[in-house]
Order: C-alpha cells, then sequence, then structure tokens
C-alpha cells in the first residue's frame, strides 16, 4: 500500500537492532485517515475468509483493527496485557516477547468476548519474528475459535515470521514489507 509505505519512509525512524520508530503516526500518534485507508484495504484482502471477529494485540494494533473492522463490519477484540478487575476470574491467558520492550508480555482476553466457533481474522501492526501473533493464534485457539487470516502493516521480512507462521495454512497480508533497514534507509519488497 503506496500511501504507507512513504509514510514510513517520511516519518518512519530506523533505531537500530531491527527497531522501526512508527510513533507518529501508527502507536502514540493515530493518524485516523491513513489507518482508514489501511483498514479498507485489510477489508477487501480479507472480503472471502468468512471471518466473524478481528483480534489483536493492545495497543499498537488496536487502531488497524478498529478501522478494519468498520469496513468489514465485524467486533474488534484486543488483547489486554493487564487483568482489570472488571474482567472474570477464569481468561484466556499467554505470554509472548515485546520486541520493543524487551521482555515478556502477558496478553489477555476475556471469555465473554472470544467464545468457540468464532472465525478469527489477527490484524496488528508489526509482523516480525511473529511471536505476538502466534500468542494471539494461541489465545484463538483456546477459545476453539478458528483463525482465518492474518494482517499486519508492516512486515520486517528479514525476522523470519511468515514462516513461523506458514503452518497455519491461512493468508497472510501486510501493506508494507521491508526488506531491509540500516543506518542508509528502509527497504520495501514487492507485496507478498
Amino acid at each position: 500500500m503506496e500511501a504507507l509505505k512513504q509514510r514510513i519512509l517520511k516519518d518512519g525512524k530506523y533505531l537500530g537492532r531491527g527497531i522501526l520508530k512508527v510513533d507518529n503516526f501508527i502507536n502514540h500518534q493515530v493518524d485516523p485517515e491513513l489507518m482508514d485507508a489501511c483498514g479498507a484495504e485489510f477489508a477487501r484482502r480479507f472480503a472471502d475468509v468468512g471471518a466473524t471477529r478481528i483480534l489483536t494485540a493492545e495497543i499498537s494494533g488496536i487502531a488497524p483493527a478498529l478501522m478494519t473492522g468498520r469496513h468489514m463490519n465485524l467486533p474488534v477484540v484486543y488483547a489486554r496485557k493487564s487483568k482489570p478487575i472488571t474482567m472474570p476470574d477464569t481468561v484466556y491467558l499467554t505470554v509472548a516477547p515485546s520486541h520493543t520492550k524487551g521482555v515478556m508480555t502477558e496478553l489477555i482476553v476475556s471469555p465473554e468476548y472470544l467464545s468457540a466457533g468464532e472465525r478469527v481474522l489477527i490484524i496488528d501492526d508489526f509482523l516480525a519474528s511473529g511471536a505476538t501473533i502466534l500468542g494471539l493464534v494461541r489465545l484463538a485457539q483456546a477459545a476453539g475459535s478458528q483463525v482465518v487470516g492474518i494482517g499486519t502493516l508492516i512486515e520486517k521480512i528479514f525476522e523470519g515470521g511468515r514462516a513461523a507462521l506458514a503452518h497455519l495454512n491461512v493468508p497472510i497480508h501486510s501493506l508494507a514489507v521491508i526488506e531491509r533497514m540500516d543506518e542508509t534507509g528502509i527497504y520495501f519488497v514487492n507485496d507478498l
């Protein structure tokens, strides 16, 4: 998706160690028009998977997931990183490493919002190693749901996440696929 790629080139910052800072338009400050366009593109790409619910991770995945849900007329559930007192005692919980924080992070979903028989479309901000998305897959599977597709705004193909998810046999679409990043720039490959 050209608009996203251009925004990454304009405002994204390579911080070293495989980290791309996109705080000013995706995950700290959000560009609603760009996220809406991304949501429309995900809706187009996943129109035929029969999704009944969208699942994402707090917090960076919420904006693209919400806009995708808007265009697909689907509810959006996000995995929380901490359990509020309003959540039931029994929850679906897994852990996944946080690439930017360098620690293991809990992902928690209430069984009120994810149940058996759902057809889950996972939407997130990044596909890097695939660890967070695999955590979301584990939550869906624990609920008895079926993952029917995975969409990410940005994929860092050099980190191997796509290969880690291949066994799921579901469509995986990334709107901007980065081949490499270094001090000289950010380099994209054609959409996969």
